[in-house]
């Protein structure tokens, strides 16, 4: 009679460890196919982190104020934008910073953004709101203007200046210039004539 050693005779274990070899190496192919759609390109994540709108009106003042600036825009045929309206057709305040009241970071700074760049004058005004700090005249405030021309184009800034405010509840006229149809500074269109934009107040 003949015997068969099972120690001998490993034909289950070897078909076992084919098939997970197989599905281990199938994982392993899966893995590789998706890693591309997982991480996608650096590009595209600079592409989104780029900040939006074609007029973007930024000003900045000490950080170690505890003062309140507000930035006042105003678009050709527009309502003026500011802390008391947020909003119009073209323009969007997306930042009102009261000093350091609720603010974590300490950092004094007001944007706007606008959605097109009609063609015609914008007005960019600021007024010193109040100041909780002790009260130096002045305060010094750089304003930045930059221009989109295209989704794709980055800002190009346009125009900027250093503002000093010397008295609270003041209102001035940073700066007013004119665009053309192809969102370019229209030449000699820069001046800081004074237009009221807070509710037409001084």
């Amino acid at each position: 009679m003949l015997e068969i050693d099972p120690l001998e005779d490993d034909t289950g274990g070897t078909v076992f460890r084919d098939v997970i070899m197989l599905v281990l190496a199938g994982f392993v192919v899966i893995v590789l196919l998706l890693l591309p759609h997982i991480n996608p390109p650096a590009v595209a994540a600079k592409q989104s982190m780029d900040p939006p709108g074609n007029v973007m009106v930024e000003i900045r003042w000490p950080d170690e104020l505890d003062t309140d600036v507000d930035l006042w825009v105003k678009a050709p045929d527009d309502t003026p934008v500011g802390y008391s309206n947020k909003g119009s057709s073209s323009f969007n305040l997306l930042r009102d910073d009261r000093g350091h009241m609720r603010d974590a970071s300490n950092l004094n700074y007001e944007v706007s953004y606008s959605r097109g760049a009609p063609a015609g004058e914008y007005v960019v005004n600021l007024h010193l709101y109040n100041s909780r700090s002790e009260f130096r005249a002045p305060i010094s405030v750089d304003v930045v203007v930059s221009v989109r021309r295209s989704k794709t184009a980055p800002p190009m800034q346009i125009v900027v200046g250093k503002v000093l405010l010397h008295h609270v509840g003041k209102e001035v006229t940073a700066f007013r210039f004119k665009l053309d149809g192809d969102s370019q500074l229209v030449a000699d269109s820069v001046h800081n004539i004074f237009k009221p934009l807070r509710a037409g107040k001084s």
